[in-house]
């Protein structure tokens, strides 16, 4: 049985799904903040009465904050659940305590002790008060967490005034003179962590050398992973940061926010109000939604973890689909420009997460994508207006924009062209009955080595793969589908299905074209079409919506060492991890269910069933397959992870191959984040290499690839004439996509293209001043917006 909702205040979980109801709690909200704290009320009225105009000074994000507070608070007591969010403030307090040895007792430590005695008798004293003042706090838990327990010794011992104040002398003696004789004793712990100095030309750790070719000559530089990790299968790759390291995260970041100079969400100016470049030429835009970051760290690190997401979902409600592992824009505006970043995704995924596993966490967040006080000019959604919008694609263009669609009254239909499946009836409820209450997250999470892909999300469901928690996606499909003015088709092509006439004879208002990407680049390489050469969105998607990463299914998927993908942005970064991690499941599979038929039917019956270059490639796959299988085996009887990346190295591995130099590729000059990581699965990076033909076997299958080597004068790249073969029997094309105009394709003169006829025409709102004559007076007045083509 589910359980119940109780609210508080006089309200039902109707409510909250009504416009009516949520115009009634926000005006309950404004007496409960009114009645707590008056000034903080009267300050907020004035601001929404005069608005924020771009990004908020000083003074009025201290009034936004002290709202977030207040709703966090009313949001509280309106569910019921004070004391679970209470809990998690002292745990995030007692792990503040923890960073703060860092940033407090230890600078303080410095500046008291500047000459420090490291000898071997003043280090065996301070070792012996050190174990005495263990033993008189014990209770701290020494063995499980030494860096938690002297955390809370400091805190204990700060508390008892000029009583403890001898022994903070000798624990801040002790820990500068330990970091100073015995500096491994401390790795780990928080105040060991310094930020890395940013060198552009080696934003990525990685072992470099030259990469051997047939002749044994030098074929080209290559880059491998100096820190590996192991990997089985699709199970989360990246389960997030713990609490302790956003904290330090935190306690890192500046607020800048405070002296308005908070580029990670406004970016950096140029005194002509163009963007500054980094030494990457990459413009310093900052968040591209305008999300006030400083102001969520500052709410989080106090302890206010729903304030935070308040703050947080204003200007980004579905920040389910951003965070950690999806965008880094704002890490790159970062103040911090000589050294790395402060990582804002990881911060702003815990603020979600935190929230997420409150009780009722889910209605929590589902409720702030269409009830914000702070969302000044729309903090409640409108009801419906009798327009209709036709949304077209539900990736995160589509379904963001429904999201504001929806907060403004309109009726949405999604059409998605890809199979999208349903979700349980009574997580979302229908036009007759409401969803169920969720109490909590982890009864709609699924491990993703077991999670269906559910083709809701375009890119963010195919695309990306299990470096990102797609639970997430789970979450959106929820919030969008539980608007009763949301409906969602799938299956639907626009411009087969469904055509734009067909659209306004049904009654739509206006279309929305959020088709993302189109076809895959084709490079002109000879036996381009060859069999073993696919495109990486081909792969990627028969990868995830097939189904064939799980163990259990059916689905052809065919892949064979060693693999080549030719690339250099995300996607060639995430069709090469995914390719290393799938070949173990892939032939495991195949060696496992031929063993079942083996002890069915006898060896001779199943091969038998080959013939030819069939036989070989089973052959190929069994001897693999029972390799993985043996390693599985070592690995759980000496109770650890298997290590297949051994194997896969010598049956030749996956390379990732670029025409330029790393350091100029896309995925380097934007999210040199992405490429370390797929570094450390045991992925090789090749560079200045360019295709130029396929080789192919016997059969017509792919064997090799020739590549001509590429140089770098200075300025640009040419071809030095030189050419080297690399051995490949699987090579995935990832050389990006061309728009997605198939529609003007198919319906030509429907709409209009740029010059080149190769995207959309852009249009921009412009505002034109015009003279209007007003009781025989010239004043200036503004007209109506219009569109004008950039």
């Amino acid at each position: 049985m589910p359980e119940t909702l109780h609210l508080s205040f006089g309200f039902t979980y109707a409510d909250l799904h009504s416009p009516y109801g949520l115009r009634r709690l926000y005006e309950r909200w404004e007496a409960y903040f009114a009645a707590h704290d008056a000034d903080g009320y009267a300050a907020f009225s004035q601001l929404r009465q005069q608005g924020v105009e771009g990004h908020p000074t000083p003074s009025q994000s201290a009034t936004l904050m002290r709202a977030a507070a207040a709703v966090e608070q009313f949001l509280l007591e309106l569910f019921g659940i004070e004391q679970e969010h209470a809990a998690l403030a002292e745990q995030i307090a007692r792990e503040r305590r923890i960073v703060q040895l860092r940033s407090d007792f230890l600078k303080r430590a410095a500046l008291r002790h500047k000459q420090l005695d490291s000898s071997t008798a003043n280090w065996e004293r301070l070792q012996q008060c050190y174990t005495e003042l263990r033993a008189a706090h014990a209770d701290l838990g020494w063995e499980q967490n030494e860096e938690s327990a002297f955390a809370e010794l400091v805190h204990r011992l700060q508390q008892d005034g000029e009583r403890g104040a001898s022994h903070l002398a000798v624990l801040e003696e002790y820990l500068l003179v330990r970091r100073a004789v015995a500096p491994e004793t401390l790795a780990g712990w928080m105040l060991s962590w310094v930020p890395r100095k940013l060198d552009v030309t080696s934003l990525v750790e990685a072992e470099r050398d030259e990469l051997p070719g047939e002749d044994g000559s030098a074929a080209a530089t290559r880059w491998r992973g100096r820190h590996l990790r192991r990997r089985d299968g699709f199970a989360l790759t990246d389960p997030r940061a713990p609490l302790r390291d956003v904290l330090g995260q935190l306690d890192y970041c500046m607020i800048c926010h405070e002296r308005q100079k908070d580029s990670c969400s406004t970016g950096f100016r140029n005194p002509d109000g163009s963007y500054r470049r980094n030494a990457l030429n990459v413009p310093l835009t900052g968040c591209p939604l305008d999300e006030h970051i400083s102001q969520m760290h500052a709410l989080k690190a106090q302890g206010n973890s729903l304030g935070a997401l308040v703050m947080v979902t204003i200007n980004n409600p579905f920040c389910a689909g951003t965070g950690h592992r999806i965008c880094n824009d704002c890490m790159k505006g970062c103040i911090f420009q000589k050294q790395e970043p402060v990582n804002i995704p990881q911060i702003e995924t815990r603020v979600l997460t935190d929230v997420l596993n409150l009780p009722w966490g889910v209605e929590l967040y589902d409720l702030l994508t269409r009830w914000n006080p702070l969302r000044l000019e729309r903090p409640y959604p409108l009801p419906y207006n009798g327009r209709k919008v036709l949304v077209v694609g539900m990736g995160p263009a589509g379904y963001t924009l429904a999201l504001y669609l929806l907060n403004e009254g309109f009726g949405v239909v999604g059409i998605e062209g890809l199979k999208v499946e349903p979700l349980p009836l009574e997580w979302t409820g229908d036009r007759s009955r409401l969803p169920q209450p969720i109490r909590h997250w982890s009864s709609i999470a699924e491990p993703l080595s077991e999670r269906i892909p559910r083709g809701f999300g375009g890119v963010s469901e195919y695309g990306i793969t299990v470096r990102w928690d797609k639970n997430f996606l789970t979450l959106l499909q929820l919030i969008v589908q539980r608007r009763r003015t949301f409906l969602l088709l799938d299956g639907v092509r626009f411009g087969g299905t469904l055509t734009l006439e067909d659209a306004w004879e049904r009654g739509f208002d206006h279309v929305a074209l959020c088709v993302g990407a189109g076809r895959p680049t084709i490079i002109s390489v000879e036996n381009n079409l060859a069999r073993g050469v696919r495109k990486a969105s081909d792969f990627l998607m028969s990868l995830q919506l097939t189904g064939a990463a799980q163990q259990d299914s059916f689905a052809n998927l065919q892949l064979r060492l060693p693999v080549i993908v030719i690339g250099g942005g995300l996607t060639g970064i995430d069709t090469a991890t995914e390719a290393l991690a799938y070949y173990p499941v892939h032939v495991e599979r195949f060696y496992r269910r031929a063993c079942q038929i083996i002890e069915r039917e006898g060896a001779a019956a199943f091969w038998a069933r080959f013939a030819g270059e069939e036989r070989q490639i089973a052959e190929e796959f069994f001897a693999h397959g029972k390799a993985i299988a043996a390693e599985r085996a070592r690995a759980e009887a000496s109770g650890e992870m298997p290590n297949f990346l051994p194997l896969l190295r010598s049956w030749g591995g996956v390379r990732l191959v670029y025409r330029k130099r790393w350091q100029d590729a896309p995925a380097y000059r934007l999210n040199h984040e992405e490429i370390e990581k797929a570094l450390e699965e045991g992925i090789e990076m090749v560079e200045c290499l360019d295709p130029r033909r396929f080789l192919l076997d016997a059969h017509r299958h792919i064997r090799a690839v020739v590549f001509e080597k590429i140089s770098w004068d200075g300025s640009r790249y040419i071809g030095t004439g030189s050419f080297v073969e690399l051995p490949a029997r699987s090579v995935i094309i990832a050389a990006g996509t061309q728009p997605n105009i198939t529609y003007e394709r198919e319906y030509p003169g429907t709409f209009e293209l740029d010059e080149q006829g190769k995207y959309w025409r852009a249009y921009e709102l412009v505002e034109e001043s015009a003279v209007a004559i007003e009781n025989g007076s010239t004043t200036k007045a503004t007209e109506p917006a219009e569109q004008a083509p950039v």
